[in-house]
């Protein structure tokens, strides 16, 4: 999880963003890298494999403020799309603190996502990771594909949410702080919160990343 630097005053945390292969897991974090200012962000690190790339840098946003003091530095991963690169996906999600799940909206890429998503759940579970109880947020991507499937039913195969037992959650207007709460056929679930995207445009990519930026912070609060 987050580690804290006290000579710099800083909180290290490390943010994941994790999907099937060709999804825009790269194409999210490369925009991120470009609009970031030069001199809040360390270098892009990328590990080629045959298929893909596995990127790596650190930035150190200006406008989320100080944890008790503290500013707060983000470490962006992305892990191989492929099944066969598990391994280092598993190794990747080591010490995380935040999850981003790149979902490709193409109605043909329906089972690499679940298989994806699948994949997620069980590695995080081997860390000891419960991934409903951590900030996680999912982005449905290339929605300006002619071949995008609906976003419901993007949804209700890869966010269908799960429920929530605390009576203190369950309430009958949206919470503000919990808004993926909702009662669904008698049952109370809690859905992750979702985005759609254009990555390529950037479209999606920085209201993504706020929103698991700030539920990691919400989370070190």
């Amino acid at each position: 999880m987050s580690l804290i630097n006290y000579a710099s005053r800083e909180i290290n945390c490390k943010l994941v963003y994790y999907g099937p292969g060709l999804g825009g897991k790269t194409t999210n974090l490369e925009y991120i890298y470009e609009k970031v200012a030069p001199t809040a962000k360390g270098k892009l690190i990328s590990l080629a494999t045959e298929t893909e790339r596995t990127l790596f840098f650190d930035f150190l946003p200006v406008d989320l403020g100080t944890i008790r003091g503290f500013k707060t530095r983000f470490h962006l991963y992305t892990v191989p799309g492929q099944v066969y690169y598990n391994a280092s996906r598993k190794l990747i999600l080591k010490g995380v603190d935040g999850v981003v799940f790149v979902a490709d909206s193409q109605l043909e890429r329906m089972e690499a996502n679940l298989e994806s998503m699948q994949n997620l759940y069980d590695n995080m579970a081997q860390h000891g990771y419960d991934l409903t109880r951590m900030p996680f947020v999912i982005q449905y991507n290339k929605r300006d594909l002619p071949n995008a499937a609906p976003i419901q039913e993007l949804q209700d195969a890869l966010n269908p949410g799960w429920p929530v037992e605390d009576p203190a959650r369950q309430r009958t207007t949206p919470d503000p702080d919990r808004p993926g709460v909702r009662q669904v056929e008698g049952t109370w679930i809690e859905r992750t919160p979702w985005f759609e995207g254009v990555a390529v445009q950037g479209v999606g990519v920085f209201d993504t990343l706020r929103a698991i930026s700030k539920k990691v912070l919400k989370a070190l609060g």
